[in-house]
């Protein structure tokens, strides 16, 4: 009888198997979105292709965030169309404005007419003077927008929103939540290097994400460090790919919100090292503005964030500074 019991056990669990072919798989999507690449692998329970249900995504939060985009809810904003945002669009914005506060200001996503004024936007670049960077600042600063009864509301109408400084990272942490519900327990997100990292890769290890070089050729793939990722997020924001030089002097394309002109100090690179990806994205962007030793004094009041800043020193030689922290998460 136990036999026979044992027999019906194993012959049930081969009807099982053989009705259900469908196995964890690995998987590997890109594409573009916002201008830029994206780059994801997950282990799929079933082993099912999620591209396409994954590209709906980016097309729905492109129509919440792009700026390019005339019917997405940001365009329609600086249109001043009025517009209730969505929940999304909500939470990044508060989060902007946190993080605004905190830098006092060096994150800003109302500075884009600076930006692009100095040309690092859609825009021609103006010949620019101060009294042109002065008549810019009238219509821009964290403190003249806000969220009020669920709509945004602008101090000055030709006020312009640009959440490309942290909408990147927060769009990571939410394909994320989607593989997450999914089924998905392991998975690795790049949109244009902001890293959204959990579980481990098709080899059984650890994700791990590389930290580059800064030099000025687009196509070089120097490392300068490589990053363990276990269930973390990471963004970098350098100046050494986006600038362009004018009467011998060179331009950068971090633009300081609060004097109207491109930064000019010794940080080449800023890494971030965050739970989630939308705080590691704008506070990247913001070490950027602040530069090196004002960065640092910031990163030690943020509770669970690590930093690796790439700077010259005084001979023009790259250096690096690490937060303690960040030295348990390199690859030996």
């Amino acid at each position: 009888m136990k036999q026979y019991f044992l027999f019906s056990i194993i012959a049930v669990l081969i009807i099982f198997s053989s009705c259900n072919p469908h196995k964890p798989k690995y998987m590997a999507n890109n594409g573009s979105v916002y201008g830029t690449y994206y780059n994801i692998k997950y282990q799929s329970p079933d082993g099912k292709d999620l591209q396409n249900e994954i590209d709906d995504e980016f097309r729905r939060y492109t129509l919440i965030f792009s700026h390019y985009e005339k019917e997405a809810t940001i365009t329609k904003i600086n249109h001043n169309i009025d517009v209730v945002p969505e929940s999304e669009f909500t939470k990044c914005f508060s989060r902007a404005e946190e993080i605004s506060m905190l830098t006092n200001g060096a994150f800003d996503i109302t500075a884009g007419p600076l930006i692009n004024a100095w040309g690092f936007g859609p825009e021609d670049r103006k010949k620019m003077t101060p009294e042109i960077v002065d008549s810019l600042q009238t219509f821009t600063g964290y403190t003249k927008v806000k969220l009020q009864d669920g709509k945004i509301v602008k101090e000055n109408p030709a006020m312009q929103l640009n959440m490309s400084a942290i909408a990147k990272g927060y769009t990571c942490d939410l394909i994320g939540e989607f593989l997450a519900k999914k089924g998905c327990e392991n998975y690795m997100i790049d949109i244009g290097g902001e890293v959204v990292a959990k579980g481990k890769n098709d080899k059984g290890k650890v994700w791990t994400i590389g930290i580059r070089e800064p030099n000025e050729d687009p196509f070089s793939t120097d490392l300068n460090a490589a990053v363990m990722l276990p269930d973390h997020a990471l963004a970098t924001s350098g100046n050494y790919l986006n600038f362009y030089e004018e009467n011998g002097k060179k331009y950068a394309h971090t633009i300081d919100p609060k004097s109207g002109y491109p930064v000019q100090h010794s940080l080449l690179s800023a890494t971030v090292l965050a739970d989630d990806c939308m705080t590691a994205d704008a506070f990247a962007t913001s070490f950027m503005v602040l530069g090196k030793d004002k960065g640092i004094q910031i990163a030690e009041k943020i509770p669970d964030m690590e930093i690796y800043f790439i700077f010259a020193d005084e001979n023009g030689d790259n250096q690096v500074y690490m937060s303690e922290g960040f030295k348990k998460y390199l690859m030996k």
